[in-house]
């Protein structure tokens, strides 16, 4: 079970390099997104083709073998944080590129919402956009429905997107630059004591999958660098004891409806808020390929997430009545970043380093941005692969461009979180603020293109004082919030 998967002289597949890609440079999901105006100022199904099209071979890592060898990076987690990472490295000739998925047609439960600049900043084609959304009904806790998307412009949109069709494409470019996949799942990683100061490669326990069967081969293979994008409740992590996270859950049901009804979703989205779908958060139906996404989320109340998902589905009544349910699906989404997102040559991003805005739960662009810078500035600090870059290094780069460039947002959606989720009356007060015309326009502008826009101090002052009457008004009509108590699940942390 601990035997090195390694060989001697391995015959390395002919690095090819693609053409070149062009790549222009910042969820609040499309309604969500909606708030930032109030703050502005503060700031495919099968697996790889390329799998199994060729040997992966793996080489003894450079700190353990001749001078002439190269250093190896392994990237676990193929999604698109991991995949981003891996094709940065792969383009790096002297730099060993090794990239773990553990299942290649993964279809992760995500609203699946992508902004307009990640189309054109990581070179997606349209095939990976199921829908464009240009249209947002916000229903509120009384049912009053407010739509919004008249300030895009008709080249602008929201773009929806099948995870396990959009990661595959991002991995597949990563395989193509040259980076070898294992179909594999990581199980453990033996950490060196002294991996801060010296360059004692890690050792990488996983299990291979071998097409056709689902019992993996233990293997072990050795690395000098470690890229962890393995999710919410990521292995890296907990081998480079990154600390705990609170996290909350998200559950969708993808629902095939009838031609007639699927007409309606063409171009649109829907997001429900109210006590009666989640405690903190908002259920959402949002359009896919060829059926709806119904879901919801909850931090506080994890327990009851399938009651609240009952609501959603009974919210959206007719317009999905009569659909079928084609598939479940849940997974944990983190709540803030790990307390340590850098240990020695170990480097989080995505899911795993806690990429997830509040109040919204974006966390696809911020996933690829993230796994792309992490891994463009561990590229420089190591020169062309003659050295490896130190904890300190990476901080300085890596972690304070990402924090300088986002924070302000996460920031922001926190405290945006706190005021408009708090009870239905605040909610209430959401709906109605998202009927301006000022707050879709920067606020999407914001979004699609993730820059602040320019702000108007006068439309500014007048949106404060809107918001405090769109308080009173609505904490002056709304019904109670439903009283629950769950005070051990509260407490868990992963």
């Amino acid at each position: 079970a601990n035997a090195v998967a390694e060989e001697t002289n391995p015959v390395r597949a002919t690095w090819r390099k693609p053409a070149q890609h062009n790549h222009p440079n910042d969820i609040m999901k499309f309604s969500i997104v909606a708030l930032t105006g109030l703050v502005s100022s503060a700031t495919a199904f099968a697996p790889s083709s390329f799998i199994g099209s060729r040997s992966v071979h793996h080489r003894a890592s450079a700190s353990t073998s001749s001078l002439d060898m190269k250093y190896k990076v392994a990237v676990v987690g193929g999604g698109p944080s991991g995949a981003c990472a891996a094709e940065i490295f792969a383009q790096e000739k002297n730099i060993d590129t090794v990239l773990f998925e553990r299942k290649l047609d993964n279809a992760k439960p995500c609203g699946g919402a992508i902004p307009l600049c990640m189309v054109g900043e990581f070179d997606l084609p349209e095939s990976v956009v199921d829908r464009k959304v240009r249209r947002m009904n916000l229903v509120s806790p009384t049912g009053k429905e407010v739509s919004i998307g008249s300030t895009l412009q008709p080249d602008e949109y929201i773009g929806m997107c099948r995870r396990e069709i959009l990661d595959k494409y991002i991995r597949d470019r990563a395989i193509e630059y040259g980076a070898e996949c294992v179909n594999g799942l990581v199980t453990s990683i033996d950490v060196p004591e002294q991996h801060k100061v010296n360059e004692e490669p890690y050792t990488v326990h996983y299990q291979e999958y071998q097409e056709g069967t689902s019992v993996g081969v233990p293997k072990t293979m050795q690395v000098d660098y470690i890229v962890g994008g393995d999710g919410a409740n990521s292995r890296v992590a907990k081998a480079m004891d990154a600390g705990l996270y609170n996290f909350a859950i998200a559950f969708q049901e993808r629902i095939k409806i009838p031609d007639e009804k699927m007409e309606f979703y063409e171009e649109m989205a829907e997001m429900y808020v109210g006590d009666d779908v989640s405690p903190d958060f908002y259920g959402w139906v949002f359009p896919k390929y060829d059926h709806v996404g119904v879901g919801t989320g909850t931090v506080v109340n994890r327990p009851a997430i399938k009651q609240y998902q009952k609501a959603i589905r009974d919210r959206a009544g007719d317009k999905i009545a009569g659909g079928k349910i084609i598939k479940v699906e849940a997974h944990p989404i983190p709540e803030h970043y790990r307390p340590r997102r850098i240990q020695g040559r170990i480097a989080l991003v995505g899911d795993a380093a806690g990429y997830v805005t509040k109040c919204s739960g974006e966390g696809i662009y911020f996933a690829a941005k993230s796994g792309r810078m992490a891994a463009e500035e561990i590229v420089k600090l190591m020169k062309g692969g003659t050295r490896l870059p130190s904890q300190a290094e990476v901080e300085e780069t890596y972690l304070k461009k990402y924090d300088k460039a986002y924070g302000p947002t996460y920031a922001v959606l926190d405290v945006l979180q706190k005021v408009f989720y708090s009870s239905n009356g605040a909610r209430e007060a959401f709906v109605e603020l998202c009927d301006s015309k000022y707050v879709q326009q920067v606020t999407f502008d914001s979004y699609l293109y993730k820059r602040v826009q320019g702000n108007n101090p006068i439309d500014d002052l007048k949106l404060l004082g809107d918001t405090i009457g769109c308080l009173i008004k609505g904490y002056s009509g709304a019904k109670p919030d439903a009283v629950f108590s769950n005070p051990v699940e509260s407490q868990k942390r992963i």
